[in-house]
C-alpha cells in the first residue's frame, strides 16, 4: 500500500479549517497509508524571514522519511491535474516505490535546500495560499486521486 505523509508548518487553528482537513485525512486513511504531521513555526520578524525558513526546514526535515520521494509545495512547482496526481499514485503502486512526503512552508515559504532537494515542485495554484488552505486543498486533491484509482464516482472531471 503506498504511504503519503503531509507535512507542514503551523497548525490549523480555524476550526472549519481544521475540521474539513481531518475529515479528508480520514477518508484518504481508507485507501492508503497516510500521515499528516505538523512542525511549529519559527515565530521571526519578517525581516529574519530566511532565517526562518531555515529553521523551518530544519524541522521537517526531521520528520520527512529518506524513503519516500519527497514533493515540494510552492506557487513557482508544476500544475499538476488531479488525473496526473493520480498516475503518480499509481506509478509509486505500480513500480513498487515506498510513496511521497509532501511538504507544505510556513508564512516564508520553504528554504531553498528544501526545494532544492526535492524530487519535484508542486504548485496548487498560482495564487499564495495559507499553509491551512494549502493542506486542506493538498488533502482534498489526494482523496480525490485515491478514489480516481478505485473507480469510485467521486471525481466528475476528466
Amino acid at each position: 500500500m503506498t504511504r503519503i505523509l503531509v507535512a507542514s508548518v503551523g497548525r490549523n487553528r480555524a476550526t472549519a479549517l481544521r475540521r474539513a482537513t481531518e475529515e479528508y485525512e480520514d477518508r484518504l486513511r481508507r485507501y492508503i497509508r497516510f500521515e499528516a504531521v505538523v512542525v511549529a513555526p519559527a515565530r521571526l520578524p519578517d525581516a529574519r524571514a530566511p532565517e526562518a525558513r531555515e529553521r523551518e526546514a530544519a524541522a521537517l526535515e526531521r520528520r520527512l522519511p529518506d524513503e519516500l520521494e519527497f514533493i515540494a509545495l510552492t506557487r513557482e512547482g508544476e500544475r499538476w491535474t488531479t488525473r496526473a496526481l493520480a498516475d503518480y499514485l499509481d506509478d509509486m503502486r505500480t513500480y513498487g516505490r515506498p510513496g511521497a512526503a509532501f511538504a507544505i512552508g510556513g508564512a516564508h515559504g520553504l528554504a531553498p535546500r528544501l526545494l532544492d532537494r526535492a524530487r519535484a515542485r508542486l504548485a496548487l495554484s498560482a495564487m499564495t495560499l495559507p499553509h491551512e488552505v494549502a493542506r486542506l486543498v493538498l488533502t482534498e486533491q489526494l482523496y480525490r486521486a485515491a478514489t480516481i484509482l478505485r473507480g469510485e464516482p467521486y471525481h466528475k472531471g476528466p
